[in-house]
């Protein structure tokens, strides 16, 4: 029986039997809460720290409860049977959810224990020893939440697992440093080595994430992982130069994510809209053709973890 701890932390999700997230088969804990705002992003119900609403359009009958208990009149149900939510007047207020029956609207976010997370996540602990697996923090921007992460990562260590946090660095080393002391590899998420475009494409800059890089590399164990978004990111010189900062750091791999949608669909369930409509991933062809000028270069290169 694991003994609860009273700290809490906010969490988007526990995702078993991960294949994505580190070595191994891994239980990825995603906490809420991220100070980029990445255009690409393929979690944007992370961003706000705090539960959000989120809906499930197939799954609503236009009963109406919801526009029933709603105060600020947010919730319209149309004669043709569509619900339509006006999210400019939405206060994210939650009482629609418990009106709902049928989960068509839900709470995206869960206030956890450390305890309620390490129950959760030592269901599968078989699974880790046998695949060299063991538990990674993502998010969002764990390090949002450094205080909690700390104290979380510690507490896996004591129950023997392998941890790996998934972070873009963009936090005060001071916090970092302090839950790098539990964390036995980072996977480092680089978005862009220009500062320009990294400021375009996220919201930030990348000085304080390219400092806190080098300062990582000589704690812990280091996989830079890149997104790969045609246009912006994919260019054989950007590559170039991020094996040569992966080989000065000593990293020991450089993961390659190819763009995907998933952000679209989920913007429209929390009444954001997308930014880039238009992005797409580099073709096939010129993700093996990156992928063979790392390995070239000198790293080893995986595609989609």
């Amino acid at each position: 029986m694991v003994e609860d701890n009273s700290k809490k932390g906010w969490v988007f999700d526990i995702q078993r039997f991960s294949i994505h997230d580190g070595p191994g088969i891994r239980t990825t804990v995603f906490m809420k809460g991220c100070p980029l705002r990445c255009l690409w992003c393929s979690n944007p119900e992370s961003h706000d720290p705090h539960p959000i609403l989120i809906t499930r359009d197939i799954k609503c009958t236009s009963c109406g409860e919801c526009a029933a208990v709603c105060p600020n009149g947010a919730i319209t149900i149309y004669s043709t049977g569509k619900r339509v939510i006006d999210w400019g007047i939405c206060t994210q207020c939650l009482v629609c959810v418990d009106a709902c029956r049928f989960q068509a609207l839900s709470i995206c976010g869960k206030y956890l224990s450390i305890g309620e997370i390490l129950e959760e996540v030592l269901k599968d602990r078989p699974y880790y020893k046998n695949s060299g697996g063991g538990v990674t923090v993502s998010g969002g921007e764990p390090l949002s939440q450094w205080e909690f992460v700390c104290e979380l990562c510690k507490a896996f260590k004591e129950n023997q697992l392998h941890v790996a946090l998934e972070t873009s660095g963009f936090a005060p080393w001071k916090y970092f440093e302090k839950v790098l002391e539990y964390v036995d590899l980072v996977l480092y998420d680089v978005k862009h080595l220009d500062p320009v475009k990294h400021l375009e494409g996220t919201g930030v800059d990348n000085g304080l994430i390219l400092e806190n890089l080098r300062r990582a590399a000589k704690k812990a164990k280091i996989w830079v992982r890149m997104p790969l978004i045609a246009g912006y990111n994919d260019s054989p010189d950007h590559f170039t130069n991020l094996v040569s900062l992966a080989k000065e750091i000593g990293a020991e791999k450089i993961s390659l994510l190819p763009y995907h949608e998933g952000g679209k669909s989920k913007c429209e369930q929390i009444g954001k809209i997308y930014p880039i409509p238009e992005a797409r991933a580099p073709s096939e062809e010129s993700i093996k053709e990156i992928q063979g000028l790392i390995t070239k270069l000198g790293i080893e290169a995986t595609i989609g973890h």
